[in-house]
């Protein structure tokens, strides 16, 4: 390093001007590989530091500096575990080193922030991971190849910065917090190498906001996140060509090198001028960010936690230490982190009537460690691996009398509340039941966890004793229902139940639609969801019971009915050219042999709210509307809207035709297809309506985490369009004759 002094100066940021304060005159260099071989040694032989040494490696590699690392792990007769800082958590005491890390060496991490929003891009799978019988400070990611990871990575930073941005801060002054990181064993499905790297889990903003700062005052969210995908991984293939250049690991670092290389001669060329530049202030305020690297973890004695679990538990303590209490994440996240924080408190102290293998099972059903494909062999009778018979258990495991009150004592003492009822309890189940159809549902999510708020599932029966009845066909269930079998009637609450809130077919209070149409989701009278789920199910309501058992078996967790989606949305998705089979939910006639309702010609229909809610209740909602409700514009008198007909309870609409352009079978997700449209509005009136369009199609599948078009780019686009449209009127003016007068009548808008 240079003994020179650190600059200062004021830069233009965009529109403002931003006083930049130690700007350091040179870059750290890259590290030898006999300081590197120095962290691997002395970290193998610290006993309060189980690492694999791949691990070591990587944080080796990401560490400026790392033969003052080696001093802080090197173990001593005094010191056992070395300068190691310690950090005791429930269960647990984490143990760290504080370092510096070279921006690129540093993947953003997995939060319940994001993890629990509507992404396009699914999070990957988590494993912990073990030494023997003791757990190691670090996690696996399982991918589904190479391109998932590069897209989750690119959606992380891109719904990061949409959210939030501290790029003018950490200009001027840098990133000052340490990130709190770890080591990650990065896998793939498909067969990949996998590898090791450093993974940050608190201070993902900040992290991201570096990223913003070097791609530059002009570069959007997606700018920023290409620019962080293509200095993490460039254009490394998964397979070497020829096969040759060694692991997928240690191609990658060499391409890492390389951009650092490139990144400190373009600062020194910077730095030669009289007064460093823009570009100069950017790489050195981003170059290198403060960490604490977790490199050991131990449980506590008496701990009841799976070895796996013990050390992703106990970063997600200080989390949530952070982001529950202070910085708060968003309800969502809030609600499946505390949820699972009191399933692990109940696991830990052992008190539960309920056994701590079958905890486990529930845990992992829970963060979606284990894959519904595993359910057959975790419970008895074998019941079918779908996301519904998932839901079913995790509902049924969560809400038994012996673990209900613990769970719920648990979270109110994480959530500083006094007092938790059903509908409490019932919103922390939301977002945890709806982890595999999230994403293909996104659409209707506010909806359904609004639903789960107001009562869910958990109905008066569902909270008692009861045991699922696996089945392949949920109507085998209704006649041992109606003769009075709790089982089978419990399972069809909830199985029933569940399809219904999360295809939007049962909203939140429905007394908010007695005023609205019957086609557009109005209801027949006030209940909440839990009632009438509570009033399907009804040993005497065979309507009900069909009902809910003709929902769960056309249940799909891979898309969204027909029923929850708008007519516009329906034309949207025609155009886009998806030809896959409509999925319809179909309302109930017990005069028919299917069960099925028809119309004079015999089409199948529609099964909307306000059908599901007579249903649990046929006097209430005939003493409420004694007569049809009335019949909306375009709607048809049986309240089954404009669509184009059924043909038959396994037949659909017919599809539209394909799109212009290759679009279908663009790998990349809709984020970032999103961004090169938005690109295109920009250049031309000539193009601008076809690129309005593609971003309309796109908008449904964008997920929740940030809008298809951010408000500053359309604050900047009416700007540009008011301008064009004046200069257009300008221009009419000068070609339009003066003794030219207007037809009567008719005024120019």
């Amino acid at each position: 390093m240079s003994v020179n002094s650190p600059r200062s100066t004021t830069i233009r940021w965009g529109s403002e001007d931003v006083l930049v304060t130690s700007i350091e005159p040179d870059l750290p260099g890259e590290a030898d590989k006999t300081a590197l071989q120095e962290v691997v040694v002395a970290g193998s032989s610290n006993p309060a530091a189980r690492l694999p040494e791949e691990a070591w490696e990587a944080v080796a590699r990401a560490t400026i500096g790392p033969e003052k690392l080696a001093v802080q792990l090197q173990p001593s007769a005094q010191a056992p575990s070395g300068l190691l800082m310690e950090e005791n958590v429930e269960g647990a005491t984490l143990r760290s080193v504080v370092t510096r890390v070279q921006l690129n060496e540093l993947l953003p991490g997995i939060q319940p922030r994001t993890g629990m929003a509507v992404l396009e891009t699914p999070d990957p799978l988590v494993q912990g991971i073990t030494d023997g019988d003791q757990p190691c400070s670090m996690v696996r990611y399982q991918y589904r190849d190479l391109d998932h990871l590069r897209n989750h990575v690119w959606q992380t930073i891109h719904a990061t910065l949409s959210l939030n941005s501290y790029a003018q801060s950490i200009l001027a002054r840098k990133v000052t917090r340490n990130l709190i990181t770890h080591p990650v064993e990065i896998t793939f499905e498909d067969g990949t190498d996998s590898f090791h790297t450093v993974v940050t889990r608190d201070g993902i903003t900040r992290l991201a906001s570096s990223w913003a700062v070097l791609a530059g005052p002009d570069a959007d969210a997606s700018e920023a996140a290409t620019t962080a995908v293509e200095a993490l991984f460039a254009q490394v293939p998964a397979k070497a060509p020829g096969g040759s250049g060694g692991s997928l690991g240690e191609r990658l670092a060499r391409s890492r090198e390389r951009w650092r290389l490139s990144l400190r001669e373009e600062f020194a060329r910077e730095m030669a001028a009289a007064e460093p530049g823009l570009r100069a202030v950017q790489i050195a305020q981003t170059y290198v960010l403060p960490a604490q690297i977790t490199v050991g973890v131990d449980g506590h004695p008496g701990r009841l936690l799976a070895a796996q679990d013990i050390f992703d538990d106990a970063i997600r303590s200080v989390l949530a230490s952070v982001h529950v209490e202070f910085k708060q994440w968003d309800a969502a996240a809030q609600n499946t982190e505390v949820a699972t924080r009191a399933l692990k408190r109940v696991i830990q102290q052992g008190d539960s009537l309920v056994s701590q293998n079958d905890l486990q099972v529930v845990y992992g059903l829970a963060v979606g460690r284990i894959p519904v494909e595993d359910i057959p062999g975790l419970f008895d009778g074998a019941p079918p691996g779908t996301a519904l018979w998932r839901s079913i258990y995790l509902v049924h495991a969560l809400t038994r009398p012996e673990l209900l009150e613990r769970l719920k004592d648990q979270a109110k003492a994480i959530k500083g509340g006094k007092r938790m009822g059903l509908k409490g309890f019932a919103e922390l189940l939301g977002p945890l039941i709806d982890v595999p159809w999230r994403s293909h549902k996104k659409l209707v999510t506010t909806q359904a966890r609004n639903a789960w708020n107001n009562g869910g599932v958990l109905t008066a029966d569902v909270t008692r004793e009861w045991d699922p009845v696996p089945t392949n066909d949920f109507t085998e269930l209704v006649a041992p229902a109606l003769a009075g079998d709790r089982n089978a009637r419990c399972t069809l609450a909830v199985a029933g139940g569940v399809a219904l809130i999360a295809d939007k077919l049962l909203t939140r209070n429905v007394g908010s639609g007695l005023t609205v149409s019957k086609a557009n989701g109005g209801v027949p009278f006030r209940a909440d969801v839990n009632q009438v789920i509570e009033d399907l199910s009804r040993q005497d309501n065979e309507l009900g019971l069909w009902t809910l058992a003709l929902v769960a078996n056309r249940f799909r967790s891979d898309a969204l009915p027909t029923n929850a989606v708008t007519m516009r949305q329906l034309n949207l998705k025609q155009k886009s050219g998806d030809t896959q089979e409509a999925y319809v939910h179909f309302q109930t006639d017990l005069a028919e042999e299917d069960k099925i309702a028809r119309d004079r010609d015999g089409i199948p229909q529609r099964l909307l709210q306000w059908d599901v809610v007579w249903a649990s209740n046929p006097d209430r909602a005939r003493k409420s509307h004694p007569k049809p409700p009335p019949v909306a514009t375009g709607v048809t008198a049986d309240g089954t809207g404009a669509e184009p007909p059924y043909t038959d309870a396994g037949t659909g609409m017919d599809a539209g035709s394909g799109t212009e352009g290759d679009e279908s079978v663009d790998p990349r997700p809709p984020s970032q297809r999103a961004a090169e449209q938005r690109y295109v509005l920009r250049q031309g009136v000539a193009t601008a309506r076809d690129a309005l369009d593609r971003l309309h199609l796109l908008e449904p599948e964008v997920g929740s985490h940030t809008p298809v078009i951010p408000q500053t780019v359309l604050d900047e686009l009416l700007t540009s369009l008011i301008g064009l449209q004046t200069d257009i009127e300008n221009l009419r003016r000068k070609i339009t004759p003066d003794d030219e007068a207007e037809p009567e009548g008719e005024q120019p808008q």
